[in-house]
């Protein structure tokens, strides 16, 4: 889940995508206690927690772990201090970024964040000031759909609430509003696709064309913030 092809990612605006990102146990701990937090220990009533799982289980997270991260997202073990946190900023060659973190200690994740861009030619933005050029959506990504039922399925994803239906590199992505993500994820699955992700990002409205030398700089930048612990998802306009 972590490690390979980070520059193809930038290149196709994944950022922190969830199978090919670098996702540790802590990170996905914490995405699980905060679904529980947020919507309740049951996955067949809480979507985000059921993705949260279902990512937990394909990074081979001990059952044991996950149930631990359930309970403590329910309060039984006392309140978990995990908080939600979004930074913006700017990188190489005018690049801009969002950051989300999910961490139990703000100083920490702020410093942390910051060092990072420093240290790689990048600084932190003013909230607002870069996330007015990305939209917040909604985004399944799956298998390719067939050639002979590809009407078919893009009918079935567009009533359910699909805005834009993209096929790259043998990869299905469906762009949606936030709040159909649960009912375009159904769709996709009943349709016959394999659904290999389903999550809130931040796509970019327009992007920045890089040199090699710049995409090196740029690849650079996500990685370090990746490897950190408190960040849990990287977007950017770098293509």
């Amino acid at each position: 889940m972590s490690g390979h092809s980070k520059w193809s990612k930038v290149k196709q605006f994944k950022g922190a995508v969830d199978a090919k990102r670098s996702a540790s146990f802590t990170k996905l701990a914490r995405e699980i206690v905060v679904a529980v937090r947020e919507k309740g220990p049951d996955p067949g009533m809480n979507f985000m927690l059921r993705m949260a799982i279902d990512r937990a289980r394909a990074a081979n997270m001990p059952k044991d772990s996950i149930e631990r991260a359930v309970t403590r997202g329910s309060g039984a073990n006392g309140e978990e201090q995990v908080e939600s946190l979004r930074y913006e900023a700017y990188g190489p060659a005018g690049t801009a970024y969002i950051v989300e973190c999910l961490t139990d200690n703000r100083n920490r994740a702020a410093n942390d964040v910051k060092i990072i861009l420093s240290k790689n030619g990048g600084t932190l933005a003013t909230p607002g000031s870069v996330a007015f050029q990305f939209d917040h959506k909604g985004v399944v990504r799956a298998n390719a759909i067939p050639a002979d039922k590809k009407d078919d399925v893009e009918m079935a994803l567009i009533e359910a609430g699909a805005e834009d239906i993209k096929e790259q590199d043998g990869e299905t992505m469906i762009v949606c509003a936030l709040s159909d993500l649960s009912k375009i994820n159904d769709a996709a699955a009943k349709s016959g696709l394999t659904v290999a992700s389903a999550q809130f990002e931040w796509l970019p409205k327009n992007t920045v064309e890089l040199t090699e030398t710049e995409g090196e700089s740029v690849a650079k930048l996500v990685d370090a913030l990746e490897e950190n612990d408190d960040v849990q998802n990287v977007f950017t306009n770098a293509n």
